[in-house]
């Protein structure tokens, strides 16, 4: 089967994944929109789809095998869930919903529609973090109890409505800390969290979501069932003397492993396995990783697959956001 996919939101994310998807091969993409009719225009033209309206996009009645969703986050849940409704598997950027609510509510319609449905949880395909769950899966750093994972953007976002919570439903912590957040526990095996503590800033002073705007600083802990905890560090806007802070360290009772970005750089990462005071590499660069999610979606879906299970961890990830919001 070659899937015919749908584009919805091409700015600079969903025009990135569109150009991933294309250069694998696998699907036909057949239709494109966005807010912005001349950003649908341009984008259509670039693989010769037909620029369309989003609500005819939506409707399922454009002969669309499934839709690749890259809007505001305030959009996601209900043009994922309308998507799904009318016959079409969803690949959406993260987060799926603002809540856990709106989260559970698009994973229920995917599996009652029996449709796949997938979150670009990115990170999760970069090598090094790959070949770090293999090392703690096999028992290589022992028991695993602590973790700290940091993202510091040092530029923040640029649109307007990342600032704004109703349609961002948070500040960095939703933005960057849900790739935080689903690397702890994607690493650790999933296991039950028991308890979430935060503390948010805005401009170097304590926030409280009431309020009203959003975080640019959080610092996150998260206890897990079994005595395991570890800890999230994001940020906008940071002096972090360099483009960007991005690492994810796991330490167990026999060794650990981490991963750390190269030189500032939001997309090169060394993966490394620690033994007491030396180190061995796991992974290095090149490392083209950005849009190996959303091509491993459509390899599925080419495959036939329909409603994985798994996708409700993203239900997970965002009850651990709702705590740190107070929701």
């Amino acid at each position: 089967m070659i899937p015919a996919l749908g584009f919805l939101g091409v700015g600079w994310i969903g025009r990135s994944r569109m150009q991933s998807i294309t250069a694998a091969g696998l699907a036909r993409i057949v239709a494109v929109a966005d807010a912005d009719p001349s950003t649908a225009d341009a984008a259509a033209a670039e693989v010769g789809a037909r620029a369309v309206d989003p609500e005819a996009l939506l409707a399922g009645d454009l002969d669309v095998d499934g839709l690749v969703v890259a809007t505001p986050s305030g959009l996601h849940a209900e043009q994922a869930t309308a998507a799904l409704a009318n016959g079409m598997a969803v690949f959406c950027q993260k987060p799926l919903g603002r809540t856990a609510g709106e989260c559970a509510a698009v994973v229920d319609a995917a599996r009652a529609a029996d449709r796949l449905l997938g979150v670009d949880l990115s990170y999760r395909f970069v090598h090094g973090v790959q070949r770090m769950r293999e090392v703690v899966a096999a028992g290589g750093i022992g028991r695993p109890y602590a973790a700290e994972l940091v993202f510091h953007n040092a530029y923040g976002p640029d649109k307007p409505w990342f600032l704004d919570p109703a349609l961002s439903g948070g500040g960095c912590v939703i933005d960057l800390g849900t790739h935080l957040v689903d690397l702890g526990l994607d690493v650790l095996e999933r296991p039950a969290v028991e308890h979430v503590t935060s503390r948010l800033f805005r401009a170097g002073q304590r926030f409280e979501p009431a309020a009203g705007g959003v975080e640019d600083h959080g610092v996150v802990r998260v206890d897990l069932a079994g005595g395991a905890t570890f800890t999230v560090a994001c940020s906008w806007f940071l002096p972090a003397g360099q483009d960007a802070v991005i690492g994810a360290t796991f330490y167990g009772d026999e060794g650990g492993v981490g991963l750390r970005n190269l030189g500032g750089s939001f997309y090169d990462f060394c993966a490394e396995r620690f033994h007491g005071t030396s180190r061995e590499v796991l992974a290095t660069p090149p490392d083209d990783w950005g849009g190996r999610a959303a091509v491993d979606w459509v390899q599925r879906l080419a495959g036939g697959a329909r409603f994985d299970e798994e996708v409700g961890g993203v239900v997970d990830v965002a009850r651990v956001l709702d705590q740190v919001y107070g929701r």
